[in-house]
């Protein structure tokens, strides 16, 4: 991160961030003294171990930005998005990377940095609201970010229903990239129930098969989680395995016909990530022409629409 100063004021006065992460307040002005861009802070989107995300504005443009205490570990996220930004390049993809700057705050440098904002809810809230029927297609959507993610050479890591953002026109977006890892390296971030260690169905280094271990459980954790939970608080770590989840898995009705599927998932058995991809597109299509739960969302407006559009003509046929 280079060692850059710029001035972060509010109503005219000089704020602070603290080692108690206070939160910076709305209207905030942050200008970069380096890139010259100014940035007006509207709230805070989250806070973790290593920062601070805020939703903010650059003129007309609406963008997040992520303050750290640590210069090498949000470096390292800036790298992450900009190798994902070059693998996208001449894909007509919008970039993640916007600016990478330092604040002077309490007589301090923060570094941060600026990425596109992404609107949406989390995925376990989203599916919450509006039911199971689309996991196939933000599954889809999921491991296609995951496959530009591995090919660039990064395992996501810490992959979790609240680093997984659905818009409501079904969108899926990552955050959060602070437990990217280099393939080959030790993991840095996780949440223990999601971490193939923790089930004792592999080692903590970061290869793809991590990611698919976890979006396994990712749909566990969203679909069955009281009994996944409660698996985890009662199985002594000497025995927890990957055979554990896929009794729950079967004994799920929504999930069971994805059962071949997460054991791959849970044993690391894909060949690579677009393996993975185009056998979840095979294990859901298979499940709709069984006669299973899976009907797509837009699917299922489009049945409702006929209906009732066929309901309608009918009872004009009957009045005439």
């Amino acid at each position: 991160m280079r060692r850059q100063v710029c001035a972060a004021v509010s109503a005219g006065c000089s704020v602070t961030l603290s080692s108690d992460r206070s939160v910076l307040p709305p209207g905030t002005v942050v200008t970069g003294k380096w890139n010259g861009k100014t940035y007006k802070l509207q709230r805070l989107l989250g806070s973790g171990s290593n920062g601070q995300v805020y939703l903010a504005s650059c003129g007309r443009s609406v963008c997040a930005i992520k303050f750290g205490s640590e210069p090498a570990e949000l470096q390292g996220e800036a790298n992450v998005l900009a190798s994902l930004d070059q693998a996208r390049k001449g894909r007509g993809k919008a970039p993640f990377l916007l600016d990478v700057d330092d604040c002077a705050m309490d007589e301090r440098h923060v570094p941060f940095y600026v990425m596109r904002y992404v609107p949406g809810t989390p995925l376990k809230d989203y599916l919450r609201r509006h039911g199971s029927g689309r996991i196939g297609d933000i599954g889809c959507r999921l491991l296609e970010q995951l496959a530009e993610l591995h090919e660039a050479g990064w395992v996501f890591a810490d992959l979790k229903s609240d680093n997984i953002l659905v818009s409501r026109f079904g969108r899926v977006e990552l955050v959060d990239y602070g437990g990217v890892t280099a393939i080959g390296r030790s993991v840095r971030q996780f949440t223990e129930i999601y971490d193939r260690g923790y089930w004792s169905a592999g080692p903590r280094t970061a290869d793809p098969a991590y990611d698919w271990f976890a979006f396994g459980i990712l749909w566990l954790h969203a679909l069955d989680g009281n009994r996944l939970l409660y698996l985890a608080q009662t199985r002594l770590p000497q025995v927890r395995s990957a055979e554990d989840l896929l009794k729950l898995v079967r004994t799920h009705a929504r999930l069971r016909p994805l059962e071949p599927w997460m054991e791959k998932a849970f044993r690391g058995a894909f060949r690579d990530t677009r393996d993975a991809l185009n056998q979840w597109k095979r294990a859901h299509w298979e499940a709709r022409r069984a006669g299973g739960a899976d009907v797509s969302y837009w699917m299922a407006g489009v049945l409702a629409l006929s209906a009732a559009l066929g309901l309608s003509w009918l009872a004009v046929r009957i009045l005439s």
